[in-house]
């Protein structure tokens, strides 16, 4: 893929229709009409061997006798004819291609082969392509229509990508019908080249766009669009309605956490972690985007209820109520102002309920007063027409009151006719209004989910309890032990010992031979005990009467032995027996499952909630993906039932909630470095106020990924802190600093390296004076997706205290054509050589990554960094008032 490339699909100066027909009703004749019809200002070539014109517009044979440059061709010939069209296209030196034509890879096995001849042809030739099977493109802004669709699109600030093209004519009917304006419509189709992706990227960076909203059936390149849908999510609503919930996700698997975990809820969890908002309807995709668009997001889900009717107002609660949100609780002032303004007779309480007969003024304080409460976050004015109503003096109070408060409104105004100017007249006001007051409260509730996805995308994670050293070699070792002998599945012993090399507390246990082994273990441990089966045949130990428990002396010991291993012969007789585990028998309060599944699309997923025999029956989980950092691991907790139970109810004791953060984390890790990995149970992880441990784990092995020296992070969709990129180097005066990437735990260091920046220092890094040191500012420098930038910090340990003292910090573009760089050193640690082993770090990073060209900025009077670009090889040249510095990498 080539960025410029989408440029030329998108915005083309000359387009050749491959295809086009004089037959009204044929798409070639259609693609034909609309390119000209709609308006387009480019030059437009028919090509079709059987006309030497269509409509008076000169036709050409084949796409090389067109003699003139031709940034984009539609082709709309036969599915066998393609390979060849496109091949020529691509020898005419045309960059991009729209390939309309069905029958590739849904018309089966022949469909299949050409759809890889589709994609050699890309790979050869570099070539950029939406579809096949798409109905095509229509830019608003450009007045380019080029579909095949009926209807034309109304400019606006919506980017619409659809993977179904019956689905999308349907929605710009809706849309026309519904005056909805778009920046963009795209038919996406089968994605041979162009996926969600690269979507993302550019209409991300297009001014004419607002939001993107997408309609999703499936996805490939989940890590690209993971690290696209995050870039952008900050800026640009990115909404998705995605359906069919895969059944192959949710399958039964081997373990508890397998068959917890289905496809659309790890959709879910993915869709939460880059901060995109997922809806159920066509109808909600759109609401929330006019909604988003309107109005500012709720800090909170406390929603206030103005009515004119009773029945509207508890409806509203209902749908409220059921979608996890709050009705307001209004204080005791804001109830006394109405009880002063309004009839004696209204609800007192929150629905407002301002009665039938309410005029404008009545509104207006119903709705003000909600306004300006504290304990309100957004506000809901409901109106039914009435004998006395007026909807639309009403609707120009509410945007009036509006003005002067900066809180979350909507509006349902119901009916048809008798309130249409009202809804214009609010919609006018960028109040949206709705017929029902259920659609508005889903609204509501939609953008408080899509805030909540982005603060969890901006908090800050607190730091780990202590340091944490794993043991990844002797766990390399265990995995590569199992795989030589044939083995999928670890034993439990070994899979304890699995879990205690990344620092996560198992019971003490011994593996027991026979039944004199088995009462000496139990002696040395301690009773009670507890003894179950050990079987790389038997993953559920229960189900063939492979454990028991509360073993109070060395007699029960040995009846145990006994019975263990008949109970298991006589149910798997075939199974390969190793012996019994016999394990301290401990007891706790609550019982959790850490679990982690390798989903077909994201990879592995965390499961986290209640845990023991009953897991599949209550099913409080809460998913989440890999990498964890303490912030995420506490929003993993929070979103179970459990977790009222674990922070302490009603009296009784919470149990140490970070202890379990900081596990989860660890866990993580294990399941990041671990590729080989495809299902890790831990079942229970038994807690109470004394402190948590495992008391039975599984660990089963892919069958299909069993390469211990495969690519460390390749089973990722999220790339984790890059470790590898770590060095230590010495400054000028021997003091060694460490070299690392950033992480968000870094931001308070970062927030105290900006205040050792001189005036100057500032002016040279950032072309000015940096007036506030904002949360949202250091965010965006320590949070950030590894695979498109890396910043590397240089850290100096000193009495204790870590100390960040410079940062190098590179951010590419999505496919690393282009990167810029950026450097800055404080004060005190200036002119002592570290920038440039910093520079030179990150020089060879970039190389490794394949960076193909940096770029920088610097000002002419900046002459240490011109210094040191000079001294590694940039060139130079003069930008206004800048100078502009560039270095190529590779080709």
């Amino acid at each position: 893929m080539n960025a410029a490339h989408l440029k030329t699909l998108f915005s083309p100066k000359t387009i050749a229709v491959i295809g086009a027909s004089r037959s009204a009703g044929s798409v070639g004749y259609s693609l034909l009409k609309n390119l000209i019809d709609g308006g387009y200002k480019g030059i437009v070539y028919p090509v079709n061997p059987k006309y030497d014109s269509i409509n008076g517009v000169k036709t050409y044979p084949d796409i090389s006798s067109i003699g003139e440059k031709v940034d984009m061709a539609i082709i709309a010939v036969p599915a066998s004819k393609v390979p060849m069209v496109l091949e020529a296209c691509a020898k005419a030196g045309v960059p991009s291609s729209t390939i309309v034509t069905a029958g590739f890879k849904e018309a089966g096995a022949e469909g299949v082969q050409l759809t890889a001849k589709i994609q050699e042809i890309i790979h050869t030739y570099g070539l950029t392509v939406l579809g096949p099977n798409c109905l095509g493109f229509i830019r608003p802004p450009v007045d380019l229509n080029a579909s095949f669709l009926r209807k034309n699109a109304k400019a606006g600030g919506i980017a619409f990508i659809s993977q179904s093209g019956a689905l999308g004519s349907a929605v710009l009917d809706w849309a026309v019908k519904e005056n909805v304006g778009f920046s963009a419509f795209v038919s996406i189709g089968d994605m041979v080249d162009i996926g969600y992706h690269d979507l993302i990227d550019y209409f991300g960076n297009d001014p004419a766009t607002s939001s993107i909203l997408i309609y999703m059936e499936s996805l490939t390149e989940a890590r690209k669009f993971m690290s696209a849908a995050r870039g952008f999510a900050r800026t640009k609503p990115i909404i998705i309605l995605k359906v069919g919930k895969s059944l192959e996700g949710a399958r039964a698997a081997r373990s508890h956490t397998g068959s917890l975990t289905g496809n659309d809820q790890v959709f879910d969890a993915a869709f939460k972690r880059v901060g995109v908002l997922r809806v159920k309807s066509i109808r909600e995709l759109f609401d929330c985007a006019k909604t988003l668009a309107m109005q500012k997001r709720p800090g909170n889900n406390r929603l206030a209820i103005v009515t004119n009717a009773g029945g509207p107002g508890v409806i509203a609660t209902d749908r409220l109520i059921d979608l996890g949100g709050k009705l307001a609780d209004l204080q005791d002032q804001s109830v006394q102002y109405l009880n002063e303004k309004l009839p004696a007779v209204w609800s007192h309480e929150n629905p407002v309920d301002v009665l039938g007969d309410a005029d404008v003024l009545r509104y207006r304080h119903g709705v003000s007063v909600c306004l300006n409460d504290p304990f309100v976050d957004g506000v809901l004015v409901i109106l039914t027409p009435q004998a006395v109503t007026d909807a639309a003096g009403v609707a120009r109070e509410i945007v009036d009151v509006a003005k002067t408060n900066s809180k979350t409104i909507l509006a349902a105004w119901m009916g048809d006719g008798d309130v249409e100017d009202g809804r214009r007249i609010l919609e006018d006001g960028n109040i949206p209004a709705y017929e029902r007051p259920e659609e508005a409260v889903k609204a509501f509730m939609n953008m408080y989910a899509y805030g909540s996805n982005l603060q969890l995308l901006n908090e800050t994670p607190a730091t780990t309890p202590h340091a944490f050293s794993p043991k990844t070699e002797m766990n390399r070792k265990i995995i590569t032990d199992a795989l030589k002998n044939g083995r999928y599945v670890l034993t439990e012993p070994e899979a304890k010992k699995f879990l205690t090399n990344y620092e996560i507390p198992v019971p003490r246990g011994y593996l027991a031979v026979n039944a004199d082994d088995a009462v000496a273990k139990a002696d040395s441990l301690g009773y009670p005990v507890v003894m179950k089966i050990v079987s790389a045949d038997i993953v559920h130990k229960i189900d063939v009467g492979g454990v028991l428990t509360n073993l109070a002396n060395s007699i029960a010991v040995r009846h145990a032995f006994e019975s263990i291993i008949h109970s298991v012969s006589s149910h798997l007789p075939r199974a390969k027996i190793d012996g019994v585990y016999v394990e301290e028998m401990i007891q706790k309060k609550y019982e959790l499952i850490i679990g982690s599944n390798k989903d077909p699309i994201f990879g592995p997923v965390i499961i986290f909630g209640m845990g023991g025999v009953a897991v599949e029956v209550f099913k409080d989980t809460n998913f989440g993906l890999p990498p964890l950092n303490m912030a995420l691991a506490q929003r993993l907790i929070e979103g179970t039932k459990i977790y009222q139970l674990l922070k302490g109810f009603r009296g009784s004791s919470a149990v140490d909630i970070s202890a379990i953060q900081f596990l989860l984390y660890k866990f993580a890790y294990m399941v990041c470095d671990f590729p080989q990995i495809k299902e890790l149970d831990i079942n229970p992880f038994v807690v109470d106020e004394t402190g948590g441990i495992v008391l039975d784990a599984k660990v089963i092995l892919d069958e299909k990924n069993n390469n211990p020296d495969g690519l460390r992070y390749s089973h990722l969709v999220i790339s984790p802190y890059p470790s590898e990129y770590e060095k230590h180097v010495t400054t000028n005066t021997g003091q060694t600093v460490f070299l690392r990437p950033i992480r968000p735990e870094d931001e308070i260091m970062e927030a105290e390296m900006f205040t050792t920046f001189s005036s100057e220092t500032q002016r040279f890094r950032f072309f000015g004076p940096i007036k506030d040191i904002t949360h949202e500012m250091l965010i965006r420098y320590t949070q950030i997706d590894y695979d498109r930038e890396i910043a590397i910090i240089a850290e100096l340990s000193e009495g204790g205290k870590k100390r960040m003292l410079g940062v190098v910090r590179v951010i590419s573009d999505a496919y690393n054509e282009m990167a810029e760089f950026a450097i800055v050193i404080g004060d005190p640690w200036q002119k002592q050589g570290l920038g440039g082993k910093m520079m030179e770090h990150m020089l060879d990073i970039c190389r490794k990554r394949h960076v193909k060209k940096l770029y920088a900025y610097t000002l002419p009077d900046n002459s240490g960094m011109l210094h040191l670009f000079k001294k590694f090889g940039f060139t130079i040249k003069h930008d206004e008032d800048l100078y502009r510095v560039d270095l190529k990498l590779g080709d």
